[in-house]
């Protein structure tokens, strides 16, 4: 399932959107988001997926365009061997405002779920990301990583993070963690003492930032456009 929201001109405009998934038992759905509107867009949006017994759900958001963003994620594991993997990747530029906020529910047991938002900020640019992850009582077994990493650009751009885990349940392996960094100078040095000119090292850098991402595109049309927005 493809969602893509793009502006064909300047003009100002509103999206307010809900997409609701229910997998079935032993179900596998791949759900991709492109956010590709214009500077003068408000955009929010809710995806909201049921998942039951050994059901298998992906979802990848992408988020490079719109003036302000809240775009939410919430995932109800409601049955036994449950599989949820949440890729994003967000960019934000100039003066756009782009937020992620995540839910994965573990109601029971053997659950895995596995969580990487990334997000490259520059000039003026915020970003927030919060995501949380609740293990109820008596979902044992429960596999949950979560990760959220950040590419700051300038000294004026911004990330807010929150990774969250809630946990009432035993025997479970779960693991949270956010990253908040800036280009690796030996690195741009490396680049441009091999010829590299200063812009394309910073393209070289940034992409090799978010390719973990991009690279977990089975779709070649959509890794070309996101290639095409790093640009």
């Amino acid at each position: 399932i493809i969602e893509n929201y793009f502006s064909p001109d300047q003009t100002i405009g509103f999206t307010n959107a809900v997409t609701e998934l229910v997998l079935n038992q032993r179900a596998h759905a791949e759900h991709y988001k492109l956010l590709q509107e214009n500077e003068h867009t408000f955009h929010i949006s809710t995806l909201q997926v049921q998942q039951k017994s050994k059901s298998c759900f992906t979802s990848n958001s992408f988020a490079c365009g719109g003036a302000l963003v809240r775009s939410d994620t919430n995932v109800a594991l409601t049955d036994e061997y449950t599989d949820c993997t949440l890729n994003g990747l967000y960019l934000a530029r100039g003066h756009q405002h782009i937020d992620h906020h995540t839910f994965i529910d573990h109601a029971k047991p053997h659950g895995i779920s596995r969580e990487l938002y990334k997000g490259v900020i520059a000039e003026k640019g915020r970003a927030v990301f919060n995501g949380k992850v609740l293990v109820q009582q008596g979902a044992l077994k429960t596999d949950a990583q979560q990760a959220n990493k950040n590419l700051l650009l300038s000294a004026d751009a911004e990330i807010d993070t929150k990774p969250q885990l809630e946990i009432y349940a035993d025997d479970v392996k779960c693991a949270h963690g956010a990253t908040v960094g800036q280009l690796d100078e030996n690195s741009l040095f490396y680049l441009q003492s091999r010829g590299i000119p200063k812009d394309e090292a910073h393209k070289i850098l940034i992409y090799a930032f978010a390719r973990e991402i991009i690279e977990r595109i089975p779709l070649q049309l959509i890794r070309e456009q996101l290639q095409h927005s790093l640009n």
